[in-house]
């Protein structure tokens, strides 16, 4: 299968040497960045200088593409998924942005092949594994979902390292959150909602940030009293970042916060993701509960060290290309997460690095 992967950071890197490494997959991976293009392509990826931003540049690169990949800015989507309609190819992205989702799910109303964003791990995996335990219920109440990307040894005062896209991350931030209350759709804060819990004797907390959810707020309207997605930190990070964000306005200003938050954290690969789903609701007339606890840590893979969110981000995307690939998924159209069944993402090649 021929694939273009727009993106060759942290996160493109991985879904190249990913499907690579498996010899059913032709990879190209785009960018316009000279020295990322040039780390890929010693790491043994075939490249190709693709500007975004361009056209022309991006029609040409898509010429015979069957799929196109995008580990590239949200603000990017919708004219690369533009171009993909175009020119005939299924098109996959790792978009939190709610806005950038809503561009692609109209550009699928005509598409003959498959638009599915959101394929990361937030939204993503656990819109995978929120729907699995929402479905096991005869009467849904609650549907808790908690996902952390965190540095295994923190030493700074945001007890926070760098693991993925500053740009994701500070939207996540500042943009408001969908969620389920009392049976109607809300919008919520970022960074409030905090609450505590202990998971392995760890202390987190976890607080509400924009986009985890996806679709499911969608998909499950009507069928659910409440739902809602929280980022899941070390306590006492919550408290920093809304200084910086809403008190300092670093949220009006968000050029200067990337600079900021690029410039004094680092960047780290010794990290862990963390997943934690709670669905409570009446099976078989008894009020019941049912949980999805996993971790998953740096790893290596081909001769390197990847980050936990490199593999979990990438496996997410690479999982569903791959069953895309198999047929097991809609061909064509808008594909939510929550159509790919849990067990066929778990015993897929690379839905299994989710198992730790």
């Amino acid at each position: 299968m021929k694939v273009l992967v727009l993106g060759a950071g942290k996160i493109g890197s991985m879904i190249g040497t990913l499907l690579s490494e498996t010899g059913d997959f032709a990879v190209t991976i785009g960018d316009r960045d000279e020295a990322l293009l040039y780390r890929a392509e010693h790491a043994g990826l075939r490249v190709m200088r693709v500007d975004v931003e361009d056209r022309e540049s991006l029609r040409a690169a898509m010429e015979g593409q069957q799929a196109v990949l995008s580990a590239c800015p949200f603000t990017l989507t919708p004219a690369i998924a533009t171009a993909a309609v175009a020119a005939g190819a299924h098109y996959l992205d790792l978009t939190e942005d709610v806005a950038a989702t809503r561009k692609v799910k109209m550009l699928a109303e005509t598409a003959g092949t498959a638009l599915i964003p959101q394929c990361g791990l937030a939204p993503g995996f656990i819109s995978i594994v929120g729907h699995d335990l929402a479905r096991r219920f005869d009467e849904l109440h609650n549907l808790h979902l908690r996902v952390g990307a965190l540095p295994q040894y923190p030493t700074n005062a945001l007890k926070y390292n760098l693991t993925w896209s500053t740009d994701g991350l500070i939207n996540e931030y500042c943009n408001p959150c969908e969620a389920i209350v009392d049976g109607r759709p809300h919008e919520v804060m970022p960074l409030e909602g905090d609450e505590r819990f202990a998971l392995d004797g760890v202390d987190y907390e976890a607080f509400n940030t924009s986009g985890g959810l996806g679709s499911l707020c969608e998909t499950l309207a009507g069928k659910v009293r409440n739902l809602d997605y929280k980022t899941v930190r070390y306590p006492g990070h919550r408290d920093i970042v809304r200084l910086l964000i809403r008190d300092l306005r670093l949220g009006e200003r968000r050029h200067l916060l990337k600079d900021v938050l690029e410039t004094a954290v680092p960047l780290t690969l010794q990290d862990v993701v963390l997943v934690l789903a709670t669905a409570t609701g009446m099976q078989d007339g008894e009020l019941r509960q049912e949980t999805f606890a996993t971790k998953i840590y740096s790893k290596p893979i081909a001769g390197r060290t990847w980050s936990a969110i490199q593999v979990t981000t990438a496996a997410g995307i690479c999982a569903v290309l791959d069953l895309l690939r198999e047929g097991s998924i809609p061909q064509a159209g808008f594909i939510r997460q929550e159509q790919v069944p849990l067990d066929a993402f778990l015993n897929n090649r690379f839905g299994r690095h989710y198992k730790g």
